[in-house]
């Protein structure tokens, strides 16, 4: 009985968070179909509109994870934030669950995020309508071993993100990536050999080229997420099984010496920037070990 319960949870859980998706993205369409047609000046009205749009569709999801996970998620503030700043921001990540978390915590209290996606994925309707109505920047990630194959590919990913990155300039945002670039286990954590207790090693690129194209950005804003248990599903968070979360929230001021750079052609930015994110990940390896259940 407690087990039907409990699939019962996640499936009724799950059927509010299509409902808040289809009336946030339905909502911001509409408000968007004037866009090909208008100025830039109304551009950037309507690209505010839409961040008031998604601050109440995230506000929702708020709500209803709130109430199926019975109010559990503990988030730490360290830093005051202002929305109306430009921000990099970055996580540790270990479950489908940390978007909706990471969006929970940041809800108001800073400027809106904005996510580097795989463009494999713009099949999903919900994912093509971020990158159309929110400036969610689709990027291809090419592998080393194509990128050997043709190096055209490493310029043309370069170009690729500093072009979708360039339509935040419209509103401030937090864009936002991934450093470990896949999510955490234990055996990714063993076959790296990682220099970290509790990470993976973190990957550059993705935030350097984003600086690149937004040197408007004060500050790199960082989410620690820790959970209690080692479940990681989707299914696992919809039923409440993850609901026990510790999120800390810090900024770090971006070095004015890091702005105005190219990644991809000063080797000399890219090993500074390179150990700028490498301290800042071993203060994290230290906060995940003290937030720990």
């Amino acid at each position: 009985m407690k087990n039907f319960l409990s699939n019962l949870k996640g499936v009724i859980h799950f059927i509010f968070i299509i409902i808040e998706l289809t009336i946030g993205f339905s909502t911001i369409t509409i408000a968007n179909l004037p866009r090909p047609f208008v100025s830039q000046k109304l551009k950037i009205s309507l690209a505010r509109m839409s961040n008031h749009i998604s601050d109440w569709t995230i506000l929702g999801f708020k709500v209803i994870m709130n109430f199926f996970h019975n109010n559990k998620m503990e988030v730490i503030y360290e830093d005051t934030f202002d929305r109306n700043d430009w921000c990099l921001g970055l996580a540790n990540h270990q479950s489908w669950a940390d978007i909706l978390l990471i969006l929970s915590a940041s809800n108001y209290m800073m400027p809106n995020i904005r996510f580097f996606m795989k463009k494999e994925l713009s099949w999903i309707p919900f994912i093509y309508l971020a990158n159309k109505n929110l400036n969610m920047p689709f990027v291809n990630r090419h592998t080393k071993k194509q990128i050997i194959k043709n190096p055209d590919l490493r310029l043309q990913d370069y170009e690729n993100t500093i072009k979708s990155c360039k339509r935040l300039k419209r509103a401030p945002s937090t864009i936002f990536s991934y450093a470990e670039g896949t999510r955490f286990t234990q055996e990714k954590h063993k076959e790296q050999n990682s220099s970290y207790k509790n990470l993976l090693e973190p990957k550059i690129g993705g935030l350097a080229t984003a600086l690149s194209a937004l040197p408007e950005s004060k500050y790199l804003i960082d989410f620690t997420l820790v959970y209690k248990t080692d479940q990681r599903s989707a299914w696992a968070f919809l039923k409440g099984d993850m609901a026990d979360v510790k999120i800390l929230v810090k900024k770090f001021k971006i070095p004015e010496s890091l702005k105005n750079k190219s990644y991809l052609d000063d080797n000399e930015y890219r090993i500074e920037f390179k150990n700028w994110i490498e301290d800042i990940w071993s203060q994290k390896d230290k906060s995940i070990e003290s937030l720990k259940f």
